[in-house]
C-alpha cells in the first residue's frame, strides 16, 4: 500500500458532497469526495481497467500506479485538488470504485477535468452524473470554467460533456482535443439535467412495479406469530392469490404454500429476482440487504418499522440500511410501507398487505403510513374506483412521491394521479416534478396538515421557518389540484378517471326540483364555476320522450362546458331510464358531468355508457350536491389552468449573479461568524449585480450634519430615524418628507430626535438617515429568505398595516417565470392600489415586476443569501425606486440536486 496519511487532507472533508444518485438504468451508486484512505481502492480500480481505458485517461500504458502517483491522484484539498469517486458494494460487501472525476484548478475560476469509468459500468450514465457533481463543487469553490484535454478516440468523453447540454469548443492540436466549456447551469444544461433524472428514476420505479420475480423475507420461526411474521405471510399470501405469472421465492415465512420456492437461507436462493418484501428485525436489516444483493434485486419493500421513528439511533440505523442498499443498486420502499400494489394482465402484482385488492382501472394513486393506506384503499373499494398502480412509501427513507410521479409521466396506463402526502423532503424538487407531470395528467393532492410544518415520526425532513403558506406556493405552482382530506382527493379523482378533462366552468344544472336546483347554483358558484343560468328542472310525471328531449337540449347547448346532475326525488329512486338518458347524453357530447342521484355513489353500471369510439364512460355519483359540486370545480378550475400560458424562464439584462457570488465568497471568507449581516454599502452592491440600484442614504448626528448632507445631495430632503420601532412609520412621526430649506430640517431633526428618546436605539448605527426625496406613489416591501427546506422564498407586500398587521402577503418559491412574477404582485388583497384604485393613478408596476424578478433571480441564484428587504419600494407612475435595502449571508445550504436521492 502506498504511504499515505491523513496528512494529505488541507481541508475539511465536504461531507455535503456525498450523494446517493440514481443512474440511467435505474439502479443506485454512491458519490463522495476521494479519501486519502482510498489509495488501495484506487489501485485496484486502476489495475482493473482494460488497457484501452488507461490509455485514454493517462495517454499511455499504466499497469500498475506508482506509490509517486498514488499519493499524488489520492492527495486533495477539496478546493483547488477535487476528487469525486462512485463506489458500489463488492461480492464481499466492501466498497469498490466505479468511476473517478477530478479537477485541478489552474487558474482562480478556471479547472482542468478528467474522469475515468470502470469498464464494466460504462454505459450507465456514470459519466454524466460525476460531471453534474464535480461542477457543482467546483461553483461552491468559485471554479467557473471546466477545460480538458481529450485523445480523438474518446469520442464518448467528448459525448459526455456536449450531451450535458454545456456550449463546448473544442480545437485539436498535435493529436489532442481540447475542450473547454462553461459550467454555470444554462436553461439547455438544466433541462437536460431535469430529463436524464426523469429518465432514470422512472426506470428505477418501473424495475419494481413490473417485477416478474419475488422474494419475500421473514424473520424465521424463531419469530413466529410475531406482527413481522403475520406481515410476511400476509404479503406472500397476497402475492400467491395474485397474478399467477409471477415467480415466488420464500426464506423465514411461516405456511408459504403452493406455488412458492421456498429456501432455507437468502444464500440457497437462485437469482436474479427483482422484488423484495422484507418484514425482519431492524438489527438484521442491513445484513439480509446486502444478501439480497447477489440475487440483482432492483427494490426492497420493507414493510417492519423500528427505524427513525425510535430517534438517533433509528436514523442511523435507516441510514446504514440506505447506503447498503444504495451501494448494491438497490432502491427501498418503506420503512413502514403497506406495499404496492400494480395491475396487471393476468391480475395484481401484490406486494402489499391488502389482502383484497381493489378494480383493476387507470388510476395511480400514492401515500406514505400504512395506516392510511388501509383506509384509503377500503374507499377506493367501496365507491368501485379502478386502480393501475398503488405505492405506500412509509417513512419515506427512500422512495417518496417524486419518484412515482417520475414513472407516471410515463406511463399509459394511466389518466389520473392521487397523493397523500404526510410531509414533502424536498419541495422545490416535488414541484419540478409535479408541474412537468400535470402537463399530461391531473395531479391530486392532499397534505395532512395545511402548513407542511408537521412532520410525522419516522419522516427525516429538514426543519423550516417559512410561512405555512409557502406550502400553499409551492402546490400552486406546481399546478396540481389541492384538497383538504382523502374523501375529496377521491371525490376529484373520480372526475378525471371517467370523464374528459372539462372544456370550461360553465356550468349546466339538472335537477329534479328548482328548490334543489337553487342549492346547487349556490354551491357550483362556490365551487369556482360560472352559472350562466342553464338550469333544467325536469318534471315530475314527464314522457321519457319528453325527459330526453330536455336532457338533449342541456347537453347540445354550445354556451355549456360542463353538466351538474341532481337527481333526488322526495319518494323512491329516480326512474331508471332517467339515469341512463344522463349517462347516454354526457358519452355522446363528451360534456364532462357529474351526478347526485338518490341510491347511486361512485362508480356504477347505471350511469354507464359508451362514447362515439366505443369507450365506456361512467358519470360519478356522489352522495351530496356540494361533493359534486367541489369536484367538478376542482376539474374545470385545473382545465382552465392547464391552458393558460405558463410563463418563460427569466433571462434579465444586467443580471450577473457570478459577481454577486464572488462579493458574497470574499466576505464568508473573511469572517468567522455563521450569519452576517450586510452592511448599507455592501447591500447596494450585491443588488447592484443584479441591476437593482438602492436610492443612497446617509447617515447623521445632528442637524448640521443633515443640512449638510441635504446641501450636497439638493433639497428636498426625507428625514428617518434608525430606531427600529419607529423605522419606516411616517404614521408615528419615524419619517419626515419633502424638506425643503434649512429652518424645516434642522426643526424636523429636532422632533424626530426627541419622539426617539423613548426607544431602543441601534448602538451600531447613527441616529438618523437623510435621503433625497423619491417620486410619490405607493409603498412596497420585498423580502427573500433562504429556509432549510423550501430554499429561497421571494415576498411581496403593499407596506403598512396591510402587510404587517392583516399578513396581506403573497409568496413565490424561485426559480419563477414572468407569469409567476404578475401572480405574486396581483395576489396581495391590497393590489388594486396599484392600478388605479378609486381614481388613484395607475403606477408602473411592469417596472416593479422588473425589481421583484431581478430579486427572485439573485435568491435562487445565491444560496449564500440567508435573507434580503426591500423596504420601502416606491412604486410611481412612472418607474420604480428603492429606498432602502437590508441583507445577511451565510454558508450556503441548499439541498437540491439533481438525481440525488433524500439525505437529512
Amino acid at each position: 500500500m502506498a504511504d499515505v496519511t491523513d496528512d494529505a487532507r488541507q481541508a475539511a472533508y465536504p461531507a455535503a458532497w456525498e450523494a446517493d444518485v440514481v443512474l440511467q438504468d435505474g439502479t443506485t451508486t454512491h458519490v463522495r469526495p476521494l479519501r486519502p484512505s482510498d489509495a488501495d481502492a484506487l489501485q485496484a480500480f486502476h489495475v482493473g481497467q482494460s488497457e484501452r481505458s488507461t490509455y485514454l485517461r493517462f495517454f499511455a500504458p499504466l499497469e500498475r500506479l506508482s506509490d509517486r502517483d498514488l499519493t499524488r491522484l489520492v492527495t486533495v484539498d477539496h478546493d483547488a485538488r477535487v476528487a469525486l469517486v462512485a463506489v458500489a458494494a463488492g461480492i464481499d460487501g466492501t466498497e469498490q470504485i466505479i468511476g473517478v472525476a477530478r479537477y485541478d484548478r489552474i487558474e482562480d475560476d478556471e479547472a482542468e477535468v478528467a474522469f475515468n469509468i470502470a469498464d464494466a459500468h460504462q454505459g450507465r450514465g456514470l459519466g454524466s452524473v460525476l460531471l453534474e457533481h464535480l461542477a457543482a463543487a467546483a461553483r461552491e469553490r468559485g471554479v467557473r470554467r471546466f477545460v480538458a484535454e481529450v485523445l480523438p478516440q474518446n469520442g464518448r468523453m467528448i459525448s459526455v460533456f456536449k450531451d450535458a447540454g454545456y456550449a463546448v469548443r473544442q480545437r485539436t492540436e498535435d493529436g489532442i482535443v481540447a475542450v473547454g466549456f462553461d459550467i454555470d447551469p444554462t436553461d439547455r444544461s438544466l433541462a437536460v439535467m431535469a430529463d436524464r433524472e426523469h429518465r432514470a428514476e422512472a426506470r428505477s420505479v418501473r424495475a419494481f412495479l413490473e417485477a416478474r420475480s419475488v422474494i419475500v423475507v421473514g424473520p424465521g420461526p424463531a419469530a413466529a406469530g410475531s406482527p413481522r411474521a403475520r406481515a410476511a405471510s400476509t404479503a406472500l399470501a397476497n402475492l400467491r392469490a395474485g397474478d399467477p405469472a409471477v415467480v415466488l421465492h420464500a426464506v423465514g415465512v411461516e405456511g408459504p404454500g403452493a406455488g412458492v420456492h421456498l429456501y432455507d437461507a437468502l444464500d440457497l436462493v437462485p437469482g436474479p429476482v427483482e422484488l423484495a418484501v422484507v418484514a425482519v428485525d431492524p438489527a438484521e436489516a442491513a445484513g439480509v440487504v446486502r444478501a439480497l444483493a447477489r440475487l440483482d434485486v432492483r427494490a426492497v419493500v420493507l414493510l417492519s418499522a423500528g427505524y427513525a421513528e425510535l430517534g438517533p439511533e433509528g436514523l442511523d440505523r435507516q441510514r446504514a440500511l440506505l447506503r447498503v442498499a444504495h451501494a448494491a443498486g438497490m432502491r427501498v420502499v418503506g420503512p413502514a410501507s403497506y406495499g404496492v400494489l400494480v395491475a396487471s394482465g393476468d391480475g395484481w402484482l401484490n406486494a402489499s398487505l391488502a389482502e383484497t385488492p381493489p378494480t383493476i382501472g387507470r388510476v395511480g394513486l400514492f401515500c406514505q403510513s400504512a395506516p392510511m393506506a388501509v383506509s384509503l384503499l377500503a374507499a377506493v373499494r367501496r365507491r368501485g374506483l379502478g386502480l393501475a398502480e398503488f405505492v405506500s412509501s412509509g417513512h419515506r427513507a427512500d422512495v417518496s412521491g417524486n419518484d412515482v410521479m417520475q414513472f407516471w409521466a410515463d406511463d399509459d396506463g394511466t389518466d389520473v394521479v392521487g397523493l397523500y402526502l404526510e410531509s414533502i423532503g424536498n419541495p422545490r424538487k416535488f414541484s419540478r416534478v409535479a408541474r412537468r407531470l400535470s402537463l399530461s395528467k391531473p395531479v391530486v393532492v392532499v397534505t395532512s396538515g395545511r402548513s407542511g410544518q408537521v412532520v410525522p415520526p419516522g419522516h427525516a425532513v429538514r426543519p423550516t421557518h417559512a410561512s405555512p403558506r409557502a406550502l400553499d406556493e409551492v402546490l400552486r405552482q406546481a399546478e396540481v389540484i389541492r384538497v383538504d382530506n382523502t374523501h375529496q382527493l377521491l371525490d376529484v379523482v373520480e372526475v378525471f378517471a371517467h370523464q374528459p378533462v372539462p372544456a370550461g366552468r360553465r356550468v349546466a344544472i339538472l335537477a329534479s326540483s328548482a328548490s334543489v336546483a337553487a342549492l346547487v347554483a349556490e354551491a357550483a358558484a362556490a365551487a369556482g364555476l360560472v352559472v350562466p343560468g342553464a338550469v333544467t328542472i325536469l318534471p315530475a310525471g314527464a314522457t321519457a320522450a319528453a325527459v330526453g328531449a330536455q336532457v338533449d337540449a342541456l347537453y347540445d347547448d354550445p354556451d355549456c362546458d360542463v353538466v351538474l346532475v341532481v337527481l333526488i326525488p322526495t319518494i323512491g329512486l329516480p326512474d331508471p331510464e332517467l339515469v341512463r338518458v344522463v349517462a347516454r347524453a354526457a358519452a355522446r357530447t363528451g360534456r364532462t358531468t357529474v351526478a347526485c342521484v338518490h341510491g347511486l355513489h361512485g362508480i356504477t353500471a347505471e350511469l354507464t355508457a359508451d362514447d362515439e369510439q366505443g369507450r365506456p364512460r361512467t358519470v360519478p355519483a356522489y352522495s351530496a350536491p356540494e361533493d359534486a359540486a367541489l369536484a367538478l370545480g376542482r376539474a374545470a378550475r385545473y382545465a382552465v389552468r392547464r391552458r393558460r400560458d405558463r410563463g418563460r424562464t427569466l433571462h434579465l439584462e444586467g443580471t450577473d449573479t457570478q459577481a454577486a457570488r464572488r462579493l458574497v465568497a470574499d466576505w464568508l471568507a473573511t469572517s468567522a461568524e455563521g450569519v452576517i449581516a450586510l452592511d448599507a454599502e455592501q447591500t447596494a452592491a450585491v443588488l447592484a449585480t443584479v441591476g437593482v440600484a438602492v436610492l443612497p442614504s446617509f447617515e447623521v448626528h445632528d442637524a448640521d450634519e443633515a443640512v449638510e448632507v441635504a446641501r450636497r445631495i439638493g433639497w428636498p430632503v426625507a428625514l428617518k430615524t434608525t430606531v427600529p420601532a419607529l423605522r419606516h412609520r411616517a404614521d408615528l412621526g419615524g419619517v419626515r418628507l419633502d424638506i425643503d430649506d434649512e429652518a424645516g430640517l434642522r426643526s424636523d431633526v429636532a422632533h424626530v430626535l426627541s419622539l426617539a428618546e423613548s426607544q431602543r436605539a441601534d448602538p451600531a448605527r447613527a441616529p438618523l438617515e437623510v435621503q433625497a426625496m423619491g417620486p410619490r406613489g405607493s409603498a412596497c416591501v420585498i423580502r427573500t429568505a433562504e429556509d432549510p427546506l423550501f430554499g429561497p422564498i421571494v415576498s411581496f407586500g403593499l407596506a403598512g398595516d396591510a402587510s404587517d398587521l392583516l399578513g396581506d402577503v403573497s409568496y413565490g418559491v424561485p426559480p419563477l417565470t414572468d407569469v409567476d412574477v404578475a401572480e405574486l404582485v396581483r395576489s396581495p388583497r391590497a393590489a388594486p392600489r396599484l392600478f388605479g384604485y378609486r381614481g388613484l393613478p395607475a403606477l408602473d408596476v411592469a417596472a416593479l415586476e422588473d425589481v421583484v424578478a431581478r430579486v427572485a433571480v439573485l435568491c435562487d441564484d445565491l444560496p449564500e443569501l440567508r435573507s434580503l428587504e426591500l423596504n420601502p419600494v416606491v412604486v410611481a407612475e412612472s418607474g420604480v425606486v428603492v429606498l432602502g435595502a437590508r441583507a445577511s449571508i451565510a454558508p450556503a445550504d441548499r439541498a437540491d440536486g439533481t438525481r440525488r436521492l433524500q439525505r437529512v
